[in-house]
């Protein structure tokens, strides 16, 4: 079972194109599988039954095991026997058919258009400034995720169209506008960039050493310009990505067109971003229905 886990988890790399990121989370999953598995003398596929799974569940729940994390690892093992079967390792797959506890789903956390602009509108008088001006922009303009800014080569970035190709999550490819602050903002580090690094590197944000941006600093540098623009609550990436859907949303009641722009390859993920915008309903509601207020 150890070896089957390390050959899927190369699947995951040669033949998937999973980021490293996700395959860290695979294999911790299936790590974690497997050490039960052991407990209860479980060493080839075709041993495991759906029961097993069902007691695996219910046993890592009750040692406080939250539903997301079970959810993982089933989702794990599910896809790790779909990948058995196909190479004929194994005869079925006993957690087609096991669900995890569901849990209460948190609504995202999210920035008001007042604190963006608060945050986004410090003076940008040097070269670092200037570089974080633009990531930050460009967070909140695209919505993207922090890999994908990181990963980011000028070769992605049309500006006379003021487009943005990008690799989201599953290697999947999308297109994303960019907004006209944001292109300056760009502009200016591209103009400025030279002094952090040759044209010879393709990353579009790179540190003062030259080398493509790490995600530990960028969330670094978002804290610091949160601190220093006064921001009460701790600001990160994602939180930028979060207020981008939701300020889109309210504003155009378009869910498709944020789950598109978003990268999301189940709409349900982006449905989260409808809880938060009762106030846009209301208005709508009032708006639109006869008999929702008076008549002046």
């Amino acid at each position: 079972m150890e070896d089957l886990a390390r050959q899927f988890i190369d699947y995951l790399h040669l033949e998937r194109g999973l980021s490293p990121r996700t395959r860290k989370a695979y294999r911790r999953d299936l790590d974690l599988a497997l050490k039960v598995l052991q407990e209860r003398d479980v060493t080839q596929p075709d041993q495991l039954t759906e029961h097993h799974i069902r007691s695996i569940v219910a046993g890592l729940h009750r040692r406080g095991l939250g539903s997301e994390s079970l959810q993982r690892l089933l989702s794990a093992l599910r896809s790790s026997y779909r990948w058995m079967m196909k190479e004929g390792h194994a005869r079925q797959n006993p957690a087609s058919n096991v669900r995890a506890p569901k849990s209460t789903r948190k609504l995202p956390q999210t920035l008001d258009a007042d604190a963006i602009t608060q945050l986004l509108g410090f003076t940008a008088d040097s070269t670092l400034a200037i570089r974080d001006k633009a990531m930050l922009e460009l967070f909140y303009s695209s919505g993207l995720r922090l890999a994908e800014l990181v990963s980011l080569d000028w070769s992605q970035l049309d500006f006379n169209a003021g487009m943005l190709t990008v690799t989201g999550k599953g290697n999947k490819t999308r297109m994303v506008p960019i907004g006209t602050i944001a292109l300056e903002a760009l502009k200016a580090w591209r103009m400025t960039r030279s002094d952090f690094a040759g044209f010879e590197e393709p990353a579009v944000f790179v540190s003062r050493n030259g080398n493509r941006l790490a995600p530990r600093s960028v969330q670094s540098r978002i804290r610091h310009w949160a601190q220093k623009q006064g921001l009460p609550q701790t600001v990160y990436p994602h939180l930028l990505r979060h207020s981008f859907a939701s300020h889109m949303l309210e504003s155009s009641g378009d869910l498709r067109a944020v789950q598109e722009l978003l990268g999301h390859a189940d709409i349900s993920t982006t449905q989260v971003y409808t809880h938060l915008d009762f106030q846009h309903l209301a208005r709508v509601y009032d708006k639109a229905h006869p008999r929702a207020r008076k008549k002046s």
